[in-house]
């Protein structure tokens, strides 16, 4: 009886040893999260609760409740960055997602150089935004850009487009730019999930007499989903916060019409000073990203019951 309970004794200690040692491995991101995470957001929530204006610190620090709430909902320039955000973002991800399965599926045949072909489908992705953006810039010039010269040239046009310049040009000329980088983004991933899909299964609806199409929409997709649905969590909230495409490709322009929701919380913020405002606004496009997660994450859980 004895031995057992020595037993016992040494398969505790030998627990609680284990559980001292995951703790002190877990408690350092742990801590980091809490320091550089957590803190961040409780701080901009008590921030977007009070009157803080840069420009005139002798008026203190006032609590206004959920006044700036109220005044983001009663501004039509919040709204319209909003909703050009959104725009934006279910456009470029549905057509990064199209364009990604299709160069992922080029990319998974055997081939030679396939190699090469796999590192040049990444490098638009790997490219600085702010230097895509500029270099895009250049292209889309009304005078001397590349775009306008080859429609010219090919016959598309009779005279040079005000890409930059236009409200509904530049909007195309935004998402442009943005397929054209994160495609790739896109393509690396689903190119990770279809290596995991058997080749036998292909072959068997080959003998079967299946077409492409019917195994695209018979097995691609089907085994596909959860990789899909992670990849567009990812670049739809990656959408969602983009301020560096727009400041480097039109700053905005012209007028508002492109302003992104990140760039009015910099212009709020850092330009207009009003850090109270600028973190209401801040606030509430964490709640719009919130709650983005939440439905791809209920759809992802319901696919897999």
């Amino acid at each position: 009886m004895s031995t057992v309970k020595a037993v016992h004794r040494r398969f505790l200690s030998k627990r609680w040893s284990d559980r001292k040692v995951a703790f002190l491995l877990v408690a350092p991101p742990v801590l980091f999260l809490l320091a550089f995470t957590l803190y961040p957001i409780i701080r901009i929530f008590w921030m977007s609760m009070h009157d803080i204006s840069i420009t005139e610190p002798w008026l203190g620090q006032p609590f206004t409740g959920f006044e700036n709430y109220t005044r983001a909902f009663r501004d039509g320039r919040f709204w319209h960055s909003l909703g050009f955000t959104l725009s934006f973002s279910t456009v470029t991800v549905v057509f990064e997602l199209v364009i990604g399965l299709y160069l992922a599926s080029i990319a998974n045949r055997t081939f030679r150089f396939r190699g090469f072909v796999r590192a040049a489908i990444l490098f638009p992705w790997a490219l600085p935004t702010i230097t895509n953006a500029l270099t895009w810039r250049w292209m889309f010039n009304q005078d001397y850009g590349l775009i306008n010269g080859l429609l010219l040239m090919l016959g598309f046009i009779k005279e040079p487009l005000n890409w930059l310049g236009d409200s509904t040009l530049n909007y195309i000329a935004i998402c442009i730019v943005a397929i054209w980088k994160t495609s790739s983004f896109m393509a690396i991933i689903l190119l990770a999930g279809l290596q995991s899909i058997p080749g036998n299964l292909y072959e068997a609806a080959r003998i079967d007499g299946a077409g492409r199409v019917q195994m695209l929409f018979r097995i691609t997709l089907p085994l596909l989903r959860n990789v899909i649905l992670v990849s567009l969590i990812l670049r739809t909230l990656a959408a969602m916060q983009a301020f560096d495409l727009m400041y480097g490709l039109t700053q905005g322009g012209p007028g508002n019409d492109t302003e992104s929701l990140p760039m009015y919380i910099y212009a709020t913020t850092f330009v207009d000073m009003q850090w109270g405002y600028g973190s209401a606004l801040g606030v509430l496009l964490f709640i719009v990203l919130l709650l983005i997660s939440l439905i791809y994450i209920k759809w992802l859980y319901d696919g897999d019951r």
